[in-house]
């Protein structure tokens, strides 16, 4: 299985160097000297990183045939990618791959059935699971241990404890009437 582990940015200096956009948790395994990733745009590649150090908190990598400035600035915004065996887990027990992640199902604890997961993604602060309803519409869950309770890969399913309004199964309309019966003003949200 193919994954992206990086994402090269600018060149750095004049001997060939770039930054690297990491998207991976384990750069040292992926983005080691030695290491051999395909790349997108595939005729970028294969590309085997020859030197990685950082620099003011940014990966700095070269690749071997890549020797001055504009061979490195040609590489920007090719994404690398890195052979991972599909049955490979993270070394942390509570880690995943996305991969792993996909097409789970989402359930309740009770069994009741949310959806199906489409993708991850990976935002600043934290991840969030695209979850498919079976209606076709989707949800957002945050992907933190509070929440998504369990993980089991074997049974293909996310069990998830979501707080109150993070899946609301009421219909735009039956919101609307439940607000109206509460003799609440929808513009204002004031009391009638």
């Amino acid at each position: 299985m193919q994954l992206v582990v990086g994402r090269v940015g600018r060149a750095h200096g004049i001997k060939g160097e770039v930054t690297v956009e990491v998207r991976t948790d384990e750069p040292e395994l992926r983005l080691a000297p030695g290491a051999v990733l395909a790349t997108d745009p595939a005729s970028a590649g294969p590309l085997t990183i020859e030197t990685g150090r950082v620099h003011s908190g940014r990966l700095l990598l070269r690749f071997e045939g890549v020797r001055d400035r504009n061979a490195a600035e040609a590489l920007r915004n090719t994404l690398l990618i890195a052979d991972v065996d599909p049955d490979e887990r993270p070394d942390e027990s509570d880690e995943y791959y996305d991969h792993q992640l996909i097409d789970l199902d989402v359930v309740l604890a009770d069994g009741t059935q949310i959806g199906r997961i489409t993708e991850i993604s990976h935002l600043p602060s934290q991840d969030l699971l695209i979850v498919e309803r079976p209606d076709g519409g989707e949800v957002m869950i945050p992907f933190v241990e509070e929440i998504v309770t369990d993980i089991d890969l074997e049974e293909q399913k996310a069990v998830v404890d979501p707080p109150p309004g993070l899946i609301d199964d009421l219909a735009p309309d039956e919101v609307a009437d439940e607000h109206s019966a509460s003799g609440r003003d929808e513009e204002s949200g004031a009391g009638a």
